[in-house]
């Protein structure tokens, strides 16, 4: 008995055998292929249709489906991995790509018959009505508040951004970088000890007025004292440290 359906039901060979795979309920990676080449042969001889154009293809898939079945007749074909090779992996790939390719044609046309249905119109609000802003009264928006009322908010605003500030980062202020001169500062303090002959270790730091100065100035006398240029000399715990210093020869 013929299938009931006509060749404009069906996009191609593709579309067809899709149709008899829904229509059977067969499980597209397990094909009985007796069966559907069967009901595809049927199909094609109960075709109304005699242009080559279109039977020509439906010719070719007739074709390659009794080659298939053949193949599944013959023991099976072993790759050179020594896997067993399916007769039907080339078809099944083919039947799953032209089966997104048409559910994506499908979601395609939904979006397009649904954007036939979207109006668009242009702003034709006049400029005045757009540039319109309404006026504001104090007097409703404040009412019944009083000026402590007003400070008394304010107030409490305050507290709550004082809330966010970060109590120790926050009294760091802006860090910057001290550029310091360490071979001016060198000069500078080994030609002040030389003039003084003799100074307090204490009025030598004195003088420099920055962190980073004192800290250059404390390593220049070390250096001074490694190399046998000063020596240092102390009369008592917690005494006044003295910077001499020595004559060339010494």
């Amino acid at each position: 008995m013929g299938i009931p359906v006509k060749l404009e039901a069906f996009e191609g060979p593709l579309d067809l055998l899709l149709h008899l795979i829904d229509k059977n309920k067969i499980n597209i990676y397990d094909i009985p292929m007796a069966e559907i080449t069967d009901q595809y042969l049927e199909y094609i001889q109960n075709m109304e249709s005699r242009d080559m154009n279109i039977m020509s293809e439906f010719l070719v898939m007739a074709a390659t489906l009794l080659n298939i079945k053949s193949r599944m007749l013959l023991p099976k074909e072993v790759n050179e991995e020594g896997n067993e090779e399916d007769p039907r992996q080339e078809l099944v790939e083919k039947l799953l790509e032209y089966k997104l390719y048409k559910y994506m044609s499908g979601e395609l046309r939904d979006r397009q018959q649904d954007a036939q249905q979207i109006m668009y119109k242009p702003s034709t609000i006049p400029n005045e009505v757009l540039e319109y802003r309404p006026k504001v009264s104090i007097e409703e928006i404040l009412g019944d508040l009083t000026l402590s009322e007003m400070h008394a908010i304010f107030r409490t605003i305050m507290k709550r951004q004082e809330k966010r500030v970060d109590p120790i980062r926050s009294g760091f202020g802006t860090l910057e970088k001290e550029e310091v001169d360490m071979d001016a500062t060198w000069k500078k303090v080994e030609q002040y000890i030389r003039d003084q002959k003799t100074c307090g270790f204490r009025i030598l730091l004195g003088k420099q007025r920055t962190k980073m100065q004192i800290i250059v100035t404390f390593l220049v006398v070390l250096e001074l004292m490694k190399m046998g240029k000063v020596s240092i000399t102390q009369d008592g715990n917690f005494e006044e440290i003295y910077i001499n210093a020595l004559q060339e020869e010494e």
